[in-house]
């Protein structure tokens, strides 16, 4: 029997019996943008934004279909699919980043940084993204707003389009986190 106890314990030290969730997912985040002109406005909305979240490692990744956004009109959605973004040509955006200081043990609300890369139209740009991060019971919820400069994107508008487009597009997210199992 004493032979077996150094290895009971040894098993012991590397079992984490209070091992927690590190990973979570988010299938149906929101995100929507909206450009205001003179003109019109322009908004569309995606219900299909895919998320993953470690709160262990501190990095949120972001990967959504373009033709997945939906429009009040059936035109505005054609030109941003076929004019803008391309989408036959750069079918997804993305972002891959570090949460700044976050303390996933935090119950109550935490204002953060997102640090990390967006990619858009075959561009990639380095991008800080202020968020807010809830923990409710265990299961986080991220949302917050930022703007984008359509010429970093290298996102061609017809000159006698520009007046209808603005040149910063406000876009905002809305991901809630579910533990992610295999």
């Amino acid at each position: 029997m004493n032979k077996f106890l150094p290895l009971f314990i040894l098993v012991l030290f590397f079992v984490d019996f209070e091992s927690k969730q590190s990973q979570f997912i988010a299938r149906q985040g929101q995100i929507t943008f909206f450009s205001y002109t003179s003109v019109e406005n322009i908004e569309a909305k995606n219900n299909q934004v895919l998320s993953i979240l470690d709160v262990e490692k501190q990095e949120i990744a972001i990967s959504m279909l373009m033709r997945a956004f939906i429009f009040k009109k059936d035109l505005m959605y054609e030109h941003f699919n076929e004019s803008y973004i391309e989408s036959d040509i750069y079918p997804k955006a993305s972002f891959e980043g570090k949460i700044i200081d976050f303390d996933s043990k935090e119950i109550d609300t935490q204002t953060k940084i997102i640090r990390g890369k967006l990619s858009i139209h075959g561009i990639t740009k380095k991008i800080d993204i202020k968020a807010s991060i809830n923990n409710e019971d265990g299961n986080y919820v991220i949302s917050g707003e930022f703007e984008v400069s359509v010429k970093d994107f290298q996102i061609k508008i017809p000159p006698i389009l520009s007046s209808n487009i603005a040149k910063t597009i406000s876009v905002k997210f809305l991901f809630q986190y579910q533990p992610y199992e295999d």
